[in-house]
């Protein structure tokens, strides 16, 4: 009796398998859908660290980040911050400088450790980096300067602390870098002495700047000096005794100043500027008599002409004036 019930059971349980294992298989796939269409999806943008060995770095571009996917329930997703997932590439086994193709892996950290059904997709999946041997060097500083002082000052003397730095990067960077540059220093509308404090603009970013990051600019600014030259100036006869008349042979002479800017720019020649002296003649004849230039004290007189004028004197007759 009961080898009957037995084999009752195996023939309903054999009959019509196939619709049977079909209603399974379809049964199980609905459940997978089912999970996988209540699981929640977050998008972190990291970055990516570079793992060498020895003294290689990587020398050309590549994504300073990474993009991931992170899948899974609402309740274990949600608390997971970009901190808790690290994305690195690993190169430690390489010894020597090339271009290697590695893929790209990630590290739970913090809250994500611990959790078994989160499914996480990296953006890249792999990258192509070279690598080259590292170099240490030591470039000076160069300021950068926008705008210009106010009009009639120059900038005489400047000084940076510290004036140089020491890099490190790859050989084929490094060794192409002569110095470093400073953010701009504002120069728009100053005339006296100032002194800022100013970042260091690192235009590579292979290369690290080791120290601080930020430089003392102090200048010395004054008044620009120029030359300039006053041409056809009126010459004056001075000291001449009475009765007596000058005939120079030249009544107009050029002469080339140097000075501030400011006050070249405020100054206009007058008539006492180029002169004769005739102190010393007390009777008619020609005279070879030196230019005389009367300059103000804050003028340096660089050239004059003539040199000398020849200059007749003769007495004065009533219709003379």
């Amino acid at each position: 009796m009961a080898s009957w019930k037995y084999d009752k059971l195996l023939d309903r349980l054999i009959s019509n398998w196939p619709a049977k294992v079909l209603s399974l298989v379809i049964a199980i796939l609905l459940s997978m859908f089912h999970k996988i269409s209540i699981l929640e999806e977050r998008y972190f943008s990291v970055p990516l660290k570079i793992e060498t060995s020895g003294d290689l770095l990587p020398s050309g571009p590549y994504p300073k980040v990474v993009r991931l996917t992170l899948k899974g329930e609402a309740n274990a997703l949600y608390p997971i911050q970009e901190s808790d997932i690290e994305a690195y590439a690993d190169l430690t086994k390489y010894t020597s400088p090339g271009i290697y193709r590695v893929p790209i892996q990630v590290q739970k950290k913090g809250s994500a450790v611990g959790i078994t059904n989160l499914e996480i997709q990296v953006d890249p999946l792999e990258l192509m980096i070279p690598l080259d041997h590292s170099l240490t060097k030591q470039v000076p500083v160069t300021p950068s300067f926008r705008g210009y002082l106010e009009s009639g000052y120059e900038l005489s003397n400047y000084s940076l602390e510290p004036n140089q730095v020491t890099i490190y990067g790859p050989v084929n960077i490094v060794s192409n870098i002569n110095d470093v540059t400073t953010d701009y220093i504002e120069l728009t509308g100053r005339k006296e002495n100032f002194s800022v404090v100013t970042k260091i603009v690192n235009k590579e970013s292979l290369i690290k700047i080791e120290g601080p990051l930020t430089v003392t600019f102090s200048a010395t600014i004054q008044q620009s000096i120029v030359i300039r030259t006053f041409e056809k100036l009126p010459i004056i006869v001075s000291g001449l005794k009475s009765g007596l008349l000058a005939r120079p042979q030249i009544n107009f002479g050029t002469v080339k100043l140097q000075g501030s800017q400011l006050d070249l720019d405020a100054y206009t020649p007058d008539s006492s500027l180029l002169s004769l002296d005739c102190s010393e003649i007390d009777k008619e004849g020609t005279y070879l008599l030196p230019l005389i230039v009367t300059a103000p004290k804050n003028f340096i007189v660089l050239r004059y002409e003539p040199l000398e004028i020849p200059v007749e004197i003769v007495k004065q007759t009533g219709g003379d004036s």
